[in-house]
């Protein structure tokens, strides 16, 4: 979850930016069956602050080595905007990690996808954003998607609807996290946006960890594991391949290949954790990546 636009021009390539991507795309598959690995012993919210504060720990040698000079150099409006967009990617990892522990693995990866549906609208309200037909067909297709698959969780109970409704809360959050990036990204680096909002979202679910009086420690070697490649592979490895992708392929390929990840995580759940997603989740799954290619494709088009 969480692409942000690349920094610089191309280098010299020594590696096929289609195979990065692969491997990128794979890595954020990893989380929601790793996230679910975890729950076995971990609350949601440890996982959640785990999983941002080992990343700030990881990206710490790097930023402070090569971004030192950026990071002091942040006026008082853009590090309130950086503590913003940190708070709302918290919101976004508490609220769809929640979401794993109540509803399946493929209802609550395709409903938070819906977010760059969230940023068109949002875009359109407050910034008066243009909304196109393709833009509004693809959000017709992806709220019809997400309620064949609330209707399909009814069955299972309030939990599950609680689950979808906590995804679908991530979906917001981070598309708020997505609208603040996309302006403080067009004049700060890569590294230097992401590990102050890493470490601002890791002391926020730290702190609602703590409030909760969620426990942070006492986990067995096999849960910090988990924990350890979380913070790994999907949100340094995955992420960092993803922002690498967007400066060798053009955005829509990225896009595009971005949705993979829910069919991705799908197929792991259902290999790792024996979990087959329902005839509703693949319906309803379908429609949302539909509307979100339709969509997609009128946004870079008209941004080309």
């Amino acid at each position: 979850m969480g692409h942000e636009a690349p920094v610089s021009s191309p280098a010299r390539l020594t590696v096929p930016p289609q195979l990065v991507l692969f491997f990128g795309v794979l890595a954020t598959s990893m989380s929601s069956t790793l996230v679910r690995l975890a729950q076995t012993e971990a609350h949601s919210l440890a996982i959640a602050a785990w999983r941002l504060t080992l990343a700030t720990v990881m990206l710490a040698p790097f930023a402070l080595s090569t971004r030192r000079a950026e990071l002091r150099s942040f006026n008082r409006r853009e590090r309130r905007w950086l503590l913003a967009s940190g708070a709302l990617l918290a919101v976004h990892f508490a609220t769809w990690i929640l979401s794993l522990a109540l509803t399946s693995v493929a209802a609550s990866v395709v409903l938070v996808a819906m977010s760059p549906l969230f940023v068109g609208l949002i875009a359109h309200f407050l910034f008066h954003e243009r909304l196109s037909r393709e833009t509004i067909l693809g959000l017709l297709l992806a709220l019809s998607g997400s309620v064949i698959i609330t209707a399909g969780d009814f069955s299972g109970g309030a939990h599950q609807l609680q689950g979808d409704a906590l995804a679908l809360t991530g979906a917001l959050a981070v598309a708020g996290y997505f609208l603040i990036g996309r302006v403080l990204r067009a004049r700060i680096s890569l590294l230097g946006y992401v590990f102050p909002v890493y470490g601002t979202a890791a002391v926020v679910l730290l702190l609602w960890a703590w409030a909760a009086g969620v426990p942070l420690t006492g986990f067995s070697l096999l849960t910090w594991l988990w924990l350890a490649l979380l913070a790994l592979f999907p949100q340094i490895i995955g992420h960092s391949s993803l922002n690498w992708s967007l400066g060798h392929l053009s955005a829509t390929y990225v896009s595009l290949a971005v949705l993979g990840e829910p069919i991705g995580s799908t197929i792991l759940a259902w290999v790792v954790l024996d979990e087959a997603p329902a005839v509703t989740a693949v319906v309803g799954g379908v429609l949302i990546l539909a509307g979100l290619v339709i969509a997609g494709r009128d946004q870079q088009s008209a941004g080309a």
